[in-house]
């Protein structure tokens, strides 16, 4: 056989060769990733010792990348090994999203039956879920923009926050008797069916009596802010796990607070903004409790 020929046949193998190598590489980086077909959101549950009405929550860990848990409040992302507080008495059911590789999820749930509230741990706001009208009647409105454009209406057990945008604003406050040295933590559930843009929604604790048309700047202490990235898409949890405002006192996202004497503070949520979300955002279940 003349040389040339087979050298020429020869590469011509080698190219189809590689090609088809090259080909089958490219189908192979194309495949869909690995989903899990069946993640495993079991876990336990441990009260925790020498502490009232605390429990461990532990996810199983094979195949879970990461969890969310809801105890009634909206599910909020959380630790696999993750501890809550029920001070208050009553049943509760305790679900856990367990979220695998390629986004598969599962869901489990246990019941807590709490026998009797902690005494340390009341709650000091009084009208936190807003169920009936003397409920209502526990906040005051403080009119923060005097043309009323923005304003809080009640309904399904909530308070919504209801602005036009363009920077207008409008908080609701309670006063609360506090105990000088002692850690107390704020909570409420938040949600909103769709994103905002320039918006706020902040929780003060502050020594000062709040005024109309003053923009209110004592002691914030958590809150939602799309400048600081939480708010700009829906959102539904305890403000503790969703929220990115930070805190005052410490600079971090935190919700404790503690007070330097004892005496009336003032629990005030403000919200506005210049391009407001057009549901409104919704609160209820506001407490304020010792840590």
């Amino acid at each position: 056989m003349n040389l040339n020929i087979y050298f020429r046949k020869s590469v011509y193998l080698m190219l189809a060769l590689a090609l088809g190598t090259l080909n089958s590489c490219s189908e192979e980086v194309n495949e869909n990733p690995l989903v899990a077909t069946n993640v495993d959101a079991s876990f336990t549950i441990t009260p925790v010792a020498g502490a009232m009405n605390t429990y461990l929550l532990t996810a199983q860990p094979k195949g879970v990348i990461s969890s969310k848990w809801d105890t009634g409040d909206g599910a909020s992302p959380g630790k696999m090994n993750q501890v809550i507080s029920l001070p208050d008495a009553g049943t509760y059911t305790v679900t856990h999203t367990a979220i695998g590789a390629g986004a598969a999820m599962a869901t489990s749930s246990q019941q807590i039956i709490v026998a009797q509230t902690d005494p340390a741990k009341g709650n000091l706001v009084q009208g936190g879920t807003f169920a009936t009208a003397a409920d209502q009647a526990k906040w005051t409105s403080v009119q923060l923009s005097p043309s009323g454009a923005a304003f809080w209406s009640f309904a399904n057990n909530s308070a919504t926050i209801h602005s036009p945008g363009g920077w207008a604003q409008e908080g609701i406050y309670q006063a609360i008797e506090v105990v000088k040295d002692r850690e107390y933590t704020i909570d409420m559930t938040v949600s909103c069916p769709s994103g905002s843009d320039e918006t706020w929604f902040e929780v003060y604790a502050g020594k000062s009596l709040p005024q109309p048309g003053v923009e209110y700047k004592d002691n914030k202490v958590m809150g939602l802010s799309t400048w600081d990235g939480c708010a700009k898409e829906k959102f539904s949890g305890k403000l503790s796990a969703i929220g990115c405002v930070k805190n005052d006192v410490t600079g971090t996202v935190s919700n404790v607070v503690k007070f330097n004497e004892s005496g009336k503070i003032y629990l005030l949520i403000r919200s506005g903004g210049n391009t407001f979300t057009k549901d409104g955002i919704t609160v209820t279940k506001i407490e304020f409790r010792g840590k």
